[in-house]
């Protein structure tokens, strides 16, 4: 079970102020000053300091911190081993981005169900953000996951590297043309509508930092429309509301098929990897790296 004075210290982490520490865990504010102090004395080192009026993670607090939702993740994923002793079936509990739970995982579960059907698998399909808190939490084992996580954090192996592109309805036309012989740039789709996802997703977190390489942000384009699932933004696109940025493996029927078509750009070449990520330093790891193998494993 995990120490307290360790919870204490990852709910002051969380809220950056003993106070509301407190009221989180509902205890004393001295209490909790008496737990971080306990930690401080006993790594002899400060975890938290004052810059003006804000409380921020020290090094060694940042360490710590990481070790602790470590320690977290394999306390709770521990116990549930431990309940399962004797039982046959392996319980696995992951999770996958939007984007590869609707157009990779089923084809990957299929493979590794059977290979493995004495396993029981449960998955959670949420953006990047939101499964790397339920990683933290015990609550998934391991994700896939298309957007940035902290290499500090997290171990994690390379599951796939796939095309991102931009897309427009078949019929669309951009107002800075769209055929083959005059490719256009980036910044010439600014005068667009743009489906995006919600804030908190892998696919937009890529297209965030791709716009931030060229000074440019989502902000920029014409109008903004933000819709958390893939099917809508693909129907809209097809309709022609306007334009948006997918991996090639989400649309790759619809190119086929000729509804939505890529935008030829000239300064648009983009890959980005899909990753099958843990907490860093698990006891668990090694398994995890087993289970990687048989989900990738296409033979």
């Amino acid at each position: 079970m995990q120490d307290f004075r360790m919870e204490t210290f990852l709910a002051v982490c969380r809220n950056l102020n003993y106070t509301k520490a407190a009221e989180e865990l509902c205890i004393t504010q001295p209490a909790v000053s008496q737990h971080i102090r306990h930690l401080e004395e006993y790594y002899g080192t400060r975890l938290f300091v004052s810059e003006g009026k804000k409380m921020v993670l020290t090094e060694a607090g940042r360490l710590l911190q990481s070790a602790g939702l470590t320690m977290r993740h394999d306390e709770y994923a521990l116990k549930e081993l431990m309940a399962r002793v004797g039982a046959t079936e392996r319980s696995l509990h992951m999770g996958a981005t939007m984007t590869i739970g609707e157009f990779v995982l089923p084809s990957m579960l299929s493979r590794y169900m059977l290979r493995a059907p004495e396993a029981s698998v449960h998955v959670t399909v949420a953006n990047t953000s939101d499964l790397l808190g339920l990683i933290d939490e015990g609550k998934l084992d391991f994700a896939l996951v298309e957007g940035y996580f902290s290499r500090q954090d997290y171990d994690y192996q390379i599951y796939s590297t796939e095309k991102y592109i931009p897309i427009a309805g078949a019929r669309y036309q951009t107002r800075a043309g769209m055929n083959d012989s005059r490719r256009i740039r980036t910044e010439d789709l600014l005068g667009e509508a743009l489906l995006i996802r919600e804030k908190g997703s892998g696919t937009r977190e890529v297209l965030e930092r791709i716009l931030e390489g060229k000074n440019l942000s989502v902000r920029d384009f014409r109008k903004l429309h933000e819709i958390n699932n893939i099917h809508v933004m693909k129907y809209l696109v097809q309709e022609g509301h306007g334009i948006s940025f997918l991996y090639e493996a989400a649309v790759r029927q619809e190119l086929d098929q000729g509804s939505i078509r890529e935008i030829p750009l000239k300064d648009f070449n983009v890959e980005h990897d899909f990753y099958f990520v843990w907490r860093k330093g698990s006891i668990f790891g090694g398994e995890y790296k087993e289970i990687f193998k048989q989900l990738k494993d296409k033979e």
